[in-house]
């Protein structure tokens, strides 16, 4: 029997509440998240029927999907699982499905050797990995940096879709330093990912001024059919990025020639990883120190980069990095006092 991706989604949703013990769980209560679910993953906003949860909760006990779910009904009304530490998710996959994904992993490989797939490598691994614990049952031997729970993932999916479709949005968004909301109706044209977060490229459907929007500062997105959507002509998302680290870029910006020294042990690393695809190697010196340039536009996330460094790097040029990373650092030192030192 198979089943359609809102159906999985629903049944993934009901999986997740029945195993959160903690509550008691009506059939209400499981409508309404299945609803709010199809509208985060999908923006489905009909909702789902008394009729639609039951057929899923019968099917989820049934053998149908291979799923035998041991769901019990308990005080007349409340819905769990019987077995605590029962999931769907933990079924053992079966020989149709390992082949399948297998042939599935197999293809994406053949295509790692374009530049335009270059960095699916990291998602053909997981799939291998994950390919791996399952046929063979051993535990993972490869650990992958991730953060499931990270606010706003539910959004992908949508502006995914509306990305595709060119779909204008109405936007609420609220950034850190905010006290209200603000609305946006928003061209959106491209995600992007840095360091476990998600951002929202695009513009300001009346100016076309460019705006990156964190997806877990995003209170609210719905299609605005009523406003036409506007390609922006000065964003490549091709090119945009090609002069900067991180996310923090307009544009017209202007990259700057940055030179840096770095202390001959963090040489090393740097040699082997570059901050950016631009370093060039200037001058070794005797002692194994190494002076470097980058050419990027100048933002918080090179400074932060710089700062992870700390004694090992020393901004050379431009001045006015010079006396931010002065600035920044003597405040930090200043936080530091020996009489605050506990005595262990």
């Amino acid at each position: 029997m198979p089943a359609n991706k809102n159906a999985l989604i629903r049944y993934k949703t009901i999986d997740n509440c029945l195993r959160r013990r903690y509550k008691k769980w009506t059939l209400q209560d499981l409508i309404e998240a299945c609803s709010d679910a199809l509208y985060d993953m999908e923006g489905i906003t009909s909702g789902v029927s008394v009729r639609t949860i039951q057929n899923d909760l019968q099917v989820m006990r049934s053998d149908k999907l291979g799923y035998n779910a041991p769901i019990e009904v308990y005080e007349h009304k409340y819905y769990r699982y019987s077995d605590p530490d029962y999931s769907i998710m933990n079924m053992p996959m079966s020989d149709n499905d390992f082949n399948l994904i297998q042939e599935a992993v197999d293809m994406l490989q053949q295509l790692e050797e374009f530049d335009d797939f270059a960095e699916m490598s990291d998602v053909v691994g997981r799939l291998q990995e994950k390919l791996a614990v399952s046929r063979h049952g051993r535990k993972p031997v490869i650990n992958f940096d991730n953060v499931p729970d990270l606010k706003g993932l539910k959004l992908l999916n949508p502006l995914y879709q509306y990305i595709i479709r060119k779909q204008t949005l109405r936007i609420m968004y609220q950034s850190f330093s905010a006290r209200q909301p603000t609305e946006f109706v928003f061209c959106p044209y491209l995600l992007k990912e840095f360091r476990n977060r998600w951002f929202l490229f695009g513009s300001k459907a009346s100016n076309l001024v460019l705006y990156n929007l964190a997806l877990d500062r995003i209170l609210s997105v719905e299609p605005a059919k009523d406003v036409v959507f506007r390609e922006n002509p000065n964003f490549d998302p091709d090119t945009f990025f090609n002069d900067v680290i991180g996310v923090s870029k307009n544009i017209g910006n202007t990259p700057r020639k940055i030179k840096f020294l770095a202390t001959a042990e963090q040489s090393k690393y740097i040699m082997t990883k570059p901050l950016h695809h631009s370093q060039k190697l200037i001058h070794r010196f005797e002692d194994g120190s190494c002076e470097f340039m980058i050419q990027i536009v100048i933002n918080y996330e090179m400074y932060s980069v710089f700062m992870s460094y700390g004694p090992g790097i020393k901004i050379l040029s431009p001045r006015n990095a010079v006396k931010y990373m002065k600035d920044k650092l003597r405040q930090a030192a200043e936080q530091y006092n020996e009489d605050d030192i506990e005595e262990k």
